[in-house]
C-alpha cells in the first residue's frame, strides 16, 4: 500500500503526542486504512513496549479519519471530538514493542446522525494484534456552524 498525501490533522482533532496514526493508506466515506509506528511517547510505554489497550485509540483515530474525510467532502470543518465506548475488544498479544509498524483497517458498520459503530482490525505484518468494535457519538456538534 502506498501512503496517500492527506493532512491527517485536517481530518481529526488529535495533535502532537496524542495523535497515534501517522499515515493514511486508503480512505473512502465508509472505511480507512491507517499506519502507525509505536513510539516511546505513547501511553503505557515502559520504554520498550506498550500495552495492546492503546490499539483502541489507534482504531478510534482511524475511525475519526473516516468521519473527517466525509465532513471535508461535504464542505464542513474537519474532525471534531467524540465520546467513544468499547463494545468489544479482543487482543492477541500481551505487549507491542516500540518501533513496531501497525496497520489499522477500520470500517463503519452502522451510522446514524452523530452515532456510529465502527469495526477495526490492527495488524503488524501478517499478525492480527487486535479486533475492536467501538461505538462513537459526536459530542460537540454545533449545527449552526455547519
Amino acid at each position: 500500500m502506498s501512503i496517500l498525501n492527506i493532512d491527517i490533522e485536517s481530518l481529526i482533532p488529535h495533535r502532537d503526542r496524542i495523535r497515534m496514526i501517522s499515515e493514511v493508506l486508503e480512505i473512502t466515506p465508509e472505511s480507512a486504512v491507517a499506519g502507525a509506528v509505536v513510539n516511546s511517547h505513547w501511553p503505557s510505554c515502559d520504554g520498550n513496549a506498550v500495552s495492546p489497550i492503546v490499539l483502541i485509540e489507534v482504531v478510534a483515530q482511524t475511525g475519526a479519519v473516516i468521519d473527517g474525510y466525509k465532513r471535508k467532502m461535504q464542505g464542513k470543518a474537519g474532525g471534531k471530538g467524540w465520546l467513544v465506548g468499547v463494545k468489544d475488544a479482543r487482543f492477541n498479544v500481551a505487549e507491542i514493542f516500540v518501533g513496531t509498524h501497525l496497520v489499522a483497517s477500520v470500517g463503519n458498520s452502522y451510522s446514524f446522525d452523530n452515532y456510529s459503530v465502527i469495526k477495526g482490525t490492527v495488524t503488524a505484518g501478517i499478525e492480527i494484534l487486535a479486533e475492536i468494535v467501538l461505538q462513537a457519538l459526536r459530542m460537540n456538534e454545533d449545527p449552526t456552524n455547519d
